[in-house]
């Protein structure tokens, strides 16, 4: 293999172990503490400033600027985000991702010597550790690792660069035309999915001499734009307020970076007067331009909102009316703002049968996409179930009527309910059904035929626990809890049948078998929590027995 050719395979090899370090430490953070992460991130959302630190600290411990924003467009998603309060989210995400590109690069001195040692304790913590946060902890020390062998290997791979002629000729010419320094950073950006790794690559360029600190810097300020692209092509199939939310960043960061290129011979001066060395410069940029995009467009959240929903109006056409609550309204009486929560209760059954048709309708056409709706459809039931239970509370605090403090009791128990429903569909019915459409399991007109009769059940309890919970009727509260009885009757039945018919069968009828199971398990799931809302009515006046065993004679 020739010189030139065993630059750019190294180059090219540690470019991937890189990007690859970079998710397996996003991926590491996600999987142990995503959920934490999420709900850090909705606890903190009361101002503009609390969101830009939350966003700034979780892309701190994330790592990944754009994984922070796709969790916020989800959130956005759910119409429980106002647009101001995300791109405030998004300001600190940036600034986050800064530092921590600032943190890994400052470690290239000691890569030698930890890197190694972080791979070996993260596969000692991986291989030998049972429960999910340790092997997250064993990927996220893997991934460290791998960043500094992967920025050590980039820089000894671009030291002999030094002395290639066309290489130095390349980059002068990039420094003399720094539009396309600037398109070239961005493109970096965006085909590696992460600023991070883009600067660390330009960090080692300038580090070895290889790349003037003035193209190193049109380089920085593409790559701050480009940085936006994949969340925003990410978000392309949410609704249009969580593609506001990236588009609005992409706006004020592509504002920002196109003055400073039209600055650049000043800032460049500026640097070059710090004194600052060469690995410095990019780092020090980066860091700069993240802060004054955050310090200029903070204040001017709600301008860019603004000129974002003109650029990005709403779509004509039918408009989502289950898109967020909209019956919470400021409330003079206790008895108004339990009417207020029986409507938007209905509202959140609504959206939870549009969350269980969805799930159905996937399986019956095998149809492993329209199961990515259901992230969606769940954050929208979060939404609905914390804002009813935040404006019963406050319903709470402004009564001392036994009676309305019984009916408060009654709407949280049953938005929980719907709730914990839509994570027994989210996370373990639309999991059943991707094992089906994986492994190419197809159930039996039996069984196919008892799933629909089951589902059907569901569908008409879950519009039937709207009326009770409205009406408070005791007979209709009876009926539908007999239906809980129905249902567990037709389910035994249908496992008695499976479960007769398949006894000789092996191998993939096997799993055919428990995966139908399963699945029957979860529907029985979903429909106690629909019908557990006729369970209130029916103890107040005295007919609910304490328990389903008999007495012993």
């Amino acid at each position: 293999m020739n010189p030139g050719t065993a630059i750019i395979v190294n180059l090219l090899g540690g470019v991937a172990l890189l990007l690859w370090g970079v998710r397996m430490v996003r991926t590491g953070v996600t999987r142990g503490w995503g959920e934490q992460l999420r709900q850090f991130l909705q606890h903190r959302l009361g101002n503009r400033f609390a969101a830009f630190l939350a966003g700034a600290a979780a892309t701190t411990i994330l790592g990944s600027g754009t994984a922070t924003g796709l969790i916020v467009s989800n959130i956005a998603a759910a119409g429980g985000l106002p647009l101001a309060i995300g791109i405030a989210v998004i300001l600190g995400a940036d600034v986050g991702s800064a530092i921590t590109t600032t943190v890994f690069a400052s470690g290239v001195s000691i890569a030698k010597s930890i890197a190694p040692l972080l791979v070996f304790l993260g596969y000692m913590v991986f291989s030998f550790s049972r429960e999910s946060r340790p092997h997250s902890i064993g990927r996220i020390l893997i991934g460290v690792g791998l960043i500094l062998i992967a920025l050590q290997l980039i820089s000894v791979s671009t030291r002999p660069l030094n002395e290639a002629t066309l290489f130095h000729d390349v980059l002068q010419a990039l420094g003399r035309e720094p539009l396309l320094a600037f398109i070239i950073g961005a493109l970096l950006a965006w085909g590696f999915h992460s600023t991070l790794a883009a600067v660390l690559l330009i960090t080692s360029l300038t580090g070895n001499d290889s790349l003037a600190f003035q193209s190193a810097a049109a380089f920085v300020l593409g790559i701050n734009v480009g940085g936006c692209l994949p969340a925003l092509l990410g978000s392309l199939a949410l609704p249009i307020a969580a593609r506001r939310l990236p588009a609005t960043n992409l706006f004020c960061r592509g504002v920002t970076c196109t003055a400073a290129l039209i600055a650049l011979p000043w800032i460049t001066e500026l640097i070059a007067r710090t004194g600052a060395s060469a690995v410095a410069v990019p780092l020090l940029l980066h860091l700069i331009i993240n802060i004054v995009v955050g310090v200029i467009w903070l204040p001017l959240t709600g301008l860019a909102s603004a000129i974002m929903v003109k650029l990005m109006p709403d779509a004509e056409g039918p408009v989502d009316r289950l898109a967020s609550p909209r019956y919470l309204l400021p409330f003079s009486t206790t008895s108004s703002a339990l009417a207020n929560c029986v409507l938007e209760a209905g509202r959140m059954g609504e959206v939870l049968e549009q969350m269980f048709s969805t799930a159905i309708d996937a399986m019956r056409n095998n149809s492993a996409e329209r199961l990515k709706e259901l992230r969606r459809l769940d954050e929208r039931l979060n939404v609905y179930h914390h804002d009813i239970q935040h404006y019963m509370l406050d319903a709470a605090d402004n009564t001392v009527d036994p009676e309305e403090e019984r009916r408060i009791l009654e709407i949280v128990l049953h938005a929980s309910n719907l709730e914990h429903a839509g994570d027994v569909v989210q996370l373990n019915l639309a999991d059943r059904i991707k094992a089906k459409i994986k492994e190419a399991h197809a159930f039996t007109d039996a069984q196919t035929k008892a799933v629909d009769s089951l589902c059907l059940m569901i569908q008409v309890n879950m519009r039937s626990a709207t009326a009770v919970l409205t009406s408070r009727d005791l007979a209709s509260a009876q009926a539908l809890i007999a239906q809980k009885d129905a249902f567990r009757t037709l389910e035994n039945k249908v496992v008695r049948a499976h479960l007769g018919a398949k006894k000789t069968e092996r191998g993939k009828a096997l799993r055919r078998s428990a995966l139908f199971i399963d699945l029957i398990r979860d529907l029985h799931r979903i429909n106690s929590h629909v019908v557990a809302v006729g369970y209130p009515i029916v103890d107040q006046a005295g007919l609910l027995r304490e328990s389903r065993l008999r007495k012993p004679k």
